[in-house]
């Protein structure tokens, strides 16, 4: 019986996670509908809802090839392949996103608070960012696979 309400506890907490997102305006936004025609059913649920891929399951982890990681949602450019390192976690990570591409807030689920990163133009849910990242930022950026959209040989802006 105790394992149920937490099992319950724990999917009223997501979705109030998900209400919260569709509430927070943001520069491209659609419907729950739109979103569900636009995206996989395992894109939805990390995109939209805040779940998370199973690790070391995104081929985008172990990508070397130089180019730019976009949004799976809106197709904004948010990360380099300059800036990402093989953290050993299982998903891809990065230690910077390109200027203005992620929101950051505190996402206090499971009992603990983190950092949760999001495409500042859509809101979908790319990951989180932890304090145990190399130089020169010490940061992580933690994202699922899942939400990203790789082009190799793209360049940031200003990159050449």
């Amino acid at each position: 019986m105790k394992r149920r309400g937490v099992l319950a506890g724990l999917a009223a907490t997501l979705a109030s996670r998900g209400r919260a997102r569709a509430e927070t305006r943001f520069e491209i936004t659609r419907s729950p509908e739109e979103w569900h025609s636009r995206l996989t059913p395992a894109e939805y649920k990390v995109l939209r809802e805040a779940g998370t891929e199973r690790a070391f399951s995104s081929p985008l982890d172990k990508e070397k090839r130089a180019g730019l990681f976009h949004c799976k949602g809106c197709e904004l450019p948010l990360y380099s392949s300059a800036a990402k390192f093989d953290s050993g976690t299982g998903w891809p990570s990065f230690y910077e996103a390109l200027p203005d591409a992620v929101g950051l807030k505190a996402d206090r689920s499971f009992f603990m608070t983190r950092t949760e990163c999001h495409c500042r133009r859509c809101g979908s849910h790319m990951g989180h960012v932890f304090d145990d990242g190399p130089p020169p930022t010490g940061k992580r950026h933690c994202i699922n696979g899942i939400a990203l959209h790789f082009v190799p040989g793209e360049t940031a802006p200003g990159q050449g």
